[in-house]
């Protein structure tokens, strides 16, 4: 039988298939080493976020209050649904931006290359898939931080019981609750989150050398400022998802009702709470995503 050429269509389609698992691989891991770090910070965003006006003064208040009634261990509610769904999560979010990019360059015909703009729609074309993980994920993760907020309830006593919930409430609109407002943040923030991650790269990258030749230190600081680009823009549709998927059935109709009784309640400010936790998370959380996804896919790539 005949050997198969090396650019033969099943050799394509093969090799194809393993960057596709590569990708998916490795940004699941990427995603695990980003709630490791920065789940506390995230935990301090969403009280603030979602507390009623008054009830913390500020990002350290809600640390403190936090380590007073729960200890150390309580700066990790709620780490379980990201834990678990991460790997998901951040794995179709890079598989989705591979093809993404494979898909516009075979529309522009770019020889390889693309540009900012084009590296920016791929990344916000790579949250839609991703949206249909991250919802409920989100919106599970929001009950458990919220939970024993103030002087509330602890309702739930762990995943099972939040998943239980969400369905008896309403079904599978309940378990996707808050995926309008989940699009609006990762979509633009995922268009600013990749195109900031290849341009610093590329800046970073000595002449004459390859961007994949990176060291560490290059890499941690193109993952951190990729963060930092997101969070710049996602904060105020992070709010109003972090209130949608907090609040009892029926308190919104959507993103523009959540907005607007918001901005009549607490003012235009409450849209940028959790700012500051947020970006106080976005480098090291992401400096640690793109070490993960870059360190794990240089060890696939010895092996698939």
């Amino acid at each position: 039988m005949a050997e198969l050429e090396a650019d033969s269509p099943v050799t394509n389609a093969a090799s194809a298939t393993a960057e596709n698992v590569k990708a998916f691989i490795a940004g699941g891991f990427g995603g695990v080493c980003a709630v490791l770090v920065g789940h506390p910070f995230d935990l301090t965003k969403t009280r603030l976020q979602t507390a009623p006006s008054g009830t913390y003064t500020g990002a350290i208040d809600v640390v403190k209050k936090i380590l007073a009634r729960d200890g150390i261990f309580g700066v990790y509610r709620g780490i379980v649904p990201p834990l678990f769904g991460v790997t998901p999560i951040f794995a179709v979010s890079f598989w989705a931006y591979d093809a993404s990019k494979k898909l516009i360059l075979t529309l522009t015909d770019n020889e390889g290359t693309l540009s900012t703009s084009q590296l920016a729609a791929a990344g916000f074309l790579s949250a839609v898939p991703t949206t249909v993980v991250t919802a409920p994920v989100e919106r599970a993760k929001v009950l458990l931080q919220v939970q024993g907020q103030g002087l509330s309830e602890q309702k739930y006593k762990g995943v099972a019981g939040v998943l239980r919930h969400m369905y008896n409430e309403g079904g599978l609109r309940s378990v996707f609750k808050g995926s309008g407002a989940t699009l609006a943040r990762d979509g633009p923030g995922s268009a600013a989150y990749f195109a900031a991650y290849e341009v610093t790269k590329k800046a970073l990258t000595p002449a004459g050398s390859s961007p994949s030749d990176l060291n560490l230190g290059s890499i941690i600081c193109a993952g951190g400022f990729a963060g930092v680009a997101m969070w710049a823009l996602a904060i105020p549709p992070d709010v109003l998802k972090s209130r949608i998927q907090s609040a009892p059935k029926d308190t919104y109709s959507g993103i523009l009702d959540c907005a607007r009784k918001t901005i009549a309640q607490d003012g235009v400010a409450a849209l940028w709470k959790g700012f500051g936790p947020a970006m106080a998370r976005a480098f090291p959380a992401n400096a640690a995503t793109f070490l993960g996804v870059e360190a794990s896919r240089k060890m696939l790539d010895k092996f698939l």
